[in-house]
């Protein structure tokens, strides 16, 4: 189906079935040397395919030709829209309004990206909008042991320069906390190209929240000078990172620059987040991709917040409205 809705162009097919028969259709975007492909299975960015210095057009996002595949391997949780509650909770609970939650342990005794039926694992309903295609669903009260019956849409459109926005809404009829994000994984070299851990990358931070053995924050706020952590100044990623990055506040320019010096692909991100996850994937087994071969940047609030008044809060209510949205730039140099 090709629309005319606005200058993106956009056509949608039939990706495949899941293991239980279930449809996943697939939305194309392309607009200024952009094309952005979106599953209804778990709000996934299977591709982005964006121009390099030469001119040719490659992948940069780590994905799968099949659901298959996004089924088989799930817990990287590659490309996927991540919630109702990205990253960590410590213990799966957390205490709202004096009752305490209890959520599915699904990484040892804690709770990370939703549980063992996130929204990475749900098939979004998908409706054309201007720009591009908005995919929502409803989170019942209880599904995973979080309160509230959560309306959550997440619209990916094209701006004008090729930018892939994620605008995310969400209601609730009763307090809860939420926290999303996307986790693609990107290689600016292409995607399948080997190693990421030679790009270049800046983040705006001046601070992380450090974090234990089981990869919980301790509740500090760690200054990055004189640590691997600063990322300041452009420099090479290197690898070893699973981390939360507290984003400077009223800072000039994008968020964090990512870019591979081979191709001249450069990645930009903006968000209203307050902070980003950086990953090298340094736990991928080589089924079906080795460690590094892709960087998250994961832009969210921080780990456990529900259960660490010190950090920003993540509380939903009635009568609110969640609202986030983050942009990724792609350039050349």
């Amino acid at each position: 189906m090709e629309t005319g809705l606005s200058s993106t162009a956009t056509h949608t097919d039939l990706f495949g079935t899941l293991a239980d028969g279930t449809a996943v259709h697939r939305w194309t975007l392309e607009r200024a040397g952009t094309r952005v492909r979106v599953l209804t299975y778990g709000g996934v960015v299977q591709s982005v395919e964006v121009p390099g210095r030469d001119g040719v057009r490659a992948g940069v996002a780590l994905g799968f030709p099949e659901p298959a595949a996004y089924e088989t391997f799930s817990s990287p949780y590659f490309g996927a829209l991540v919630g109702r509650y990205a990253n960590r909770i410590a213990g799966a609970s957390f205490d709202l309004d004096g009752r305490t939650h209890r959520i599915t342990r699904n990484e040892g005794r804690n709770h990370l990206h939703g549980g063992a039926r996130g929204f990475d694992k749900r098939v979004w309903d998908a409706r054309e909008i201007s720009g591009g295609v908005e995919l929502s669903l409803v989170a019942e009260d209880g599904e995973e042991g979080f309160p509230g019956r959560l309306a959550v849409s997440a619209a990916y459109t094209l701006d004008e320069d090729g930018a892939l926005r994620i605008a995310y809404r969400a209601t609730t009829d009763a307090p809860t906390v939420l926290n999303l994000t996307n986790h693609t994984y990107w290689n600016l070299a292409g995607a399948g190209s080997g190693s990421a851990a030679g790009h270049t990358l800046r983040i705006a931070a001046g601070r992380i929240t450090p974090v234990d053995a089981e990869s919980l924050p301790t509740g500090e706020f760690l200054p990055v000078d004189g640590t691997r952590f600063d990322f300041r100044e452009t420099r090479t990623v290197g690898v070893g990172y699973d981390h939360n990055f507290v984003l400077d506040e009223g800072a000039r320019g994008p968020a964090a620059e990512l870019c591979d010096p081979g191709s001249g692909r450069v990645l930009t991100i903006t968000t209203t987040e307050p902070g980003m996850q950086l990953y090298t994937a340094d736990h991928f087994d080589g089924q079906p991709y080795a460690p590094c071969d892709g960087i998250a940047l994961e832009t969210q609030h921080f780990p456990d917040s529900p259960n660490r008044p010190e950090f920003p809060s993540t509380v939903l209510r009635p009568g609110e409205e969640y609202a986030s949205t983050t942009v990724y730039g792609f350039s050349v140099r």
